[in-house]
């Protein structure tokens, strides 16, 4: 019961601050979130900029993980009104939106995004399979059927085929959608493989999850911070690294970096589209309803977003390394964004 009173009174607060000055010293739009929909979000903004009479929006690159946090806070001018994520939002998360009086939330699906494995140009091309991948990351792998600590150094050590140089892999932090989703899509994916390992799953489900999920931390994977532009930057510097970033990044820098491949499969754009590369996630925009109406132009913003020449399959999005939704897709999550469908994470 006294819960239940604290929820409602943070809930009546919340909606009190809607009602009176709250966002009475804000007029323009404030958006954070994902690094990967960074990219795009950003020219959506430089569209809705030259279109129309409302104040540029802000936007801020926090990760997935951190606009989340920044996003749920609460309501007012102090919060967000929308967040990115290259993950959709866990019920954790809606759970916090949900205590601190975010209670109304609409999820907007912009299209789909491949993660890359990439390395300079001045370095040999990669083909890489999952399983490399994860003896290269993972804290622990299977050798000679025992789980032990990860003893690798050299890409060779993993595989004679593979290049005879230091394992050095720059990625996103934990609080990084794409590092979500590299987990999930790559090492957790990769980890049935090993006999071993695979049949904690059945023994010991905690350790099965913390073996298949943790990343290595002796220094060869090195966590390079939110801004991928940043380790595009330091492979060119350092041609024996490689990154991981999501696709955009690989086209807008294609002259200077290369992607591997995975599986055999190449991430192009028509290879992502498909789903036949096997490293590919799908991208979101978060809106906070209780902001919409309040905060100027944010219904307008929605429909810059949503609008068929920036989703479109010729899109302007499209142009800068978006994979879009399919047009029924599209149709669908317009629809329920004009009309503020309230979200629910999935169980």
């Amino acid at each position: 019961m006294k819960k239940s009173i604290a929820l409602a009174t943070v809930a009546g607060f919340a909606a009190l601050a809607v009602s009176s000055n709250a966002f009475a010293q804000r007029d323009e739009i404030r958006i954070v979130g994902s690094s990967t929909v960074f990219p795009f979000t950003s020219v959506v903004i430089e569209r809705f900029s030259q279109s129309t009479n409302f104040p540029a929006p802000i936007i801020e690159s926090t990760g997935t993980g951190g606009g989340m946090r920044l996003f749920c806070e609460g309501v007012g001018e102090a919060t967000p009104d929308f967040t990115g994520a290259s993950r959709p939002m866990r019920e954790s998360e809606f759970v916090s939106c949900q205590e601190n009086g975010v209670g109304d939330i609409t999820e907007m699906m912009i299209g789909f995004d491949g993660i890359v494995l990439a390395n300079s140009r001045q370095s040999p091309a990669l083909a890489l399979t999952k399983d490399q991948i994860f003896n290269a990351l993972a804290a622990e792998v299977e050798v000679n059927g025992e789980i032990v600590s990860n003893p690798y150094i050299m890409w060779s050590d993993i595989d004679p085929s593979l290049p005879e140089q230091e394992i050095l892999v720059l990625g996103p932090p934990p609080t990084s959608g794409t590092r979500d989703a590299f987990v999930e899509l790559v090492m957790e994916e990769a980890c049935e493989d090993f006999p071993a390992i695979a049949a904690l799953e059945d023994t010991d489900e905690d350790r099965f999850d913390s073996v298949c999920a943790t990343l290595r931390e002796d220094g060869l994977f090195v966590e390079a911070g939110e801004n991928d532009n940043l380790i595009v930057q330091r492979l060119q510097s350092t041609p024996e690294a490689i990154g991981i970033f999501g696709f955009s990044f690989l086209e807008e820098n294609s002259d200077v970096i290369q992607g591997a491949t995975v599986n055999g499969v190449e991430p192009t754009f028509e290879n992502i589209a498909s789903g036949e590369y096997g490293v590919s996630r799908s991208l979101f925009v978060y809106v906070k309803d209780q902001h919409v109406g309040v905060i100027p132009g944010m219904r307008e913003f929605i429909a810059e977003y949503t609008s068929d020449r920036s989703l479109g399959d010729e899109g302007y999005l499209v142009e800068v390394g978006l994979i879009p939704l399919t047009e029924d897709e599209r149709s669908v999550m317009r629809s329920n964004v004009n009309n503020l469908a309230p979200f629910e994470p999935s169980s």
